[in-house]
């Protein structure tokens, strides 16, 4: 029979235990780790090892960081195949949702807030009721990079402003604010500086703008102001309105009026209405 040495036989040390590490985490464990994580620091850990790659997959971290009511919007923003049930994780829902995603002929756009998981919406100038929009005597449509939908409607002059809007949404439960975004001047670039062209830019300091806005359960808000600073967009606040109940579509609708007929007005760029969670209205003012 052969001879079998120990370590201790031949005089030396025992084997220390084998130390463990993140790698030897339990792919569950590490899955509840994340969920307490936003999503950016969860695809972080993703990069660390096997274990907190698989996690950073598991369906119900990511339904934690979606809206309660993620498999209407899925079907209303998405739709198609991608359909909730049709084999697509929640990490490629929030995913697909965070983006910029058009709909309604290239007029809207909606995306997911990362902070506060409810949605933005910009509704391109397109998609908006204009007094005198087909008279290219008052109002023309002129391209610019400046617009995420690359094309600003630009008031040349008019004695009766007038636009108006409506949205119809599945808005999850929350409290949202309404801006129209706005420039004073016709911006455009030379010799790659970007300058301004006030030329027609006349009647806004004479009389207020009045903003409101109506919804169908009911709420309502209106504010006035002076237009000004040429040259630089402004998002004009027009109000808050809540969502209570994710359960429905909510329908909102929105104006932006100086009907004085008195005087002219002119020179103004409108670029779109954004409706954005109020937790950054005073961040969406100040730009």
């Amino acid at each position: 029979m052969g001879l079998i040495f120990s370590r201790e036989s031949l005089g030396c040390a025992p084997s220390p235990p084998a130390a463990t590490s993140l790698g030897d985490l339990p792919e569950s464990c590490a899955a509840s780790v994340l969920a307490y994580l936003e999503p950016t620091d969860i695809c972080r850990l993703g990069r660390l090892n096997r274990a907190f790659r698989g996690a950073s997959w598991a369906d119900f971290v990511w339904e934690s960081k979606l809206p309660e009511n993620y498999r209407v919007l899925v079907e209303k923003v998405l739709g198609g195949d991608c359909v909730v049930g049709n084999g697509l994780s929640k990490r490629e829902m929030y995913t697909r949702l965070c983006r910029a995603n058009v709909f309604d002929g290239g007029t809207k756009k909606v995306w997911l807030d990362k902070f506060t998981s409810r949605v933005c919406i910009s509704i391109a100038s397109k998609g908006l009721a204009i007094t005198g929009i087909d008279d290219r005597r008052y109002w023309s449509h002129i391209p610019t990079e400046e617009s995420r939908f690359g094309t600003v409607a630009y008031l040349q002059q008019t004695w009766w402003f007038q636009v108006e809007g409506e949205m119809e949404f599945p808005f999850p439960a929350g409290s949202y604010s309404i801006f129209f975004r706005i420039q004073l001047g016709r911006a455009q670039k030379r010799f790659g500086r970007r300058i301004c062209n006030s030329e027609h830019v006349h009647g806004w300091d004479k009389k207020p703008v009045r903003f409101q806005l109506w919804t169908s359960d009911g709420q309502s808000a209106s504010s006035q102001c002076f237009l000004g600073e040429p040259g630089k967009w402004v998002n004009y606040h027009v109000g808050d309105f809540a969502v209570r109940s994710q359960q429905a579509f909510t329908k909102v609708k929105f104006s932006m009026t100086q009907i004085d007929c008195t005087h002219t007005k002119g020179g103004l760029c409108l670029d779109s209405v954004i409706i954005h969670p109020s937790e950054s209205k005073e961040r969406l003012m100040r730009f």
